[in-house]
C-alpha cells in the first residue's frame, strides 16, 4: 500500500482539523495510507532524538511527503529537508494568503495554493491520481 506522510505543525494542528480530515478521506478513498505524524505519537521533553528518528523513520517508508505550510513550522522545515535529501516527492500546501515559505518551495514537487478544503481535495486528487 502507498503511503503518505503528513508533515503538519505540532502547535497549530489544531487549526487544521477540516484539511487533515479531507485528506484522509481522498487518501482513503484511492486505498492509501496517510501518516499523520503528530497525531499518531506523543514524546515527552526529553524524547528529542526518538522523536526525530521515528519521523525519520517514517518519512522512509513513505512515497511523498504532504508538507502543509499555512503557518510557518521548523520541525515541518526540517521533515522537508530530510525528505528532499531522501529525494522522497514532496508536495507544499497552504492556504491563499499564508506566508509564502521560498526555502520549502525549492525543495518541492508541487506547490499547492488552496482557497478550502473542497479546493485542496480536487487538487490533490488531480495529482496523486
Amino acid at each position: 500500500m502507498e503511503k503518505g506522510y503528513l508533515a503538519i505543525s505540532y502547535s497549530n494542528r489544531k487549526y487544521f482539523d477540516e484539511v487533515v480530515e479531507a485528506l484522509k478521506v481522498v487518501f482513503a478513498s484511492k486505498n492509501k495510507e496517510l501518516l499523520v505524524f503528530v497525531d499518531k505519537y506523543d514524546f515527552n521533553k526529553n524524547q528529542e532524538r526518538e522523536m526525530m528518528q521515528t519521523a525519520f523513520d517514517e518519512i522512509d517508508s513513505s512515497d511523498i511527503l504532504i508538507a502543509e505550510l499555512s503557518s510557518k513550522s521548523i520541525g515541518v522545515g526540517i521533515e522537508i529537508g530530510y525528505a528532499y535529501a531522501k529525494e522522497k516527492e514532496i508536495f507544499y500546501l497552504r492556504k491563499k494568503g499564508a506566508d509564502y515559505s521560498t526555502t520549502a518551495a525549492g525543495c518541492s514537487n508541487k506547490i499547492i495554493e488552496y482557497n478550502n478544503e473542497e479546493d485542496l481535495v480536487e487538487q490533490i486528487e488531480e495529482l496523486l491520481f
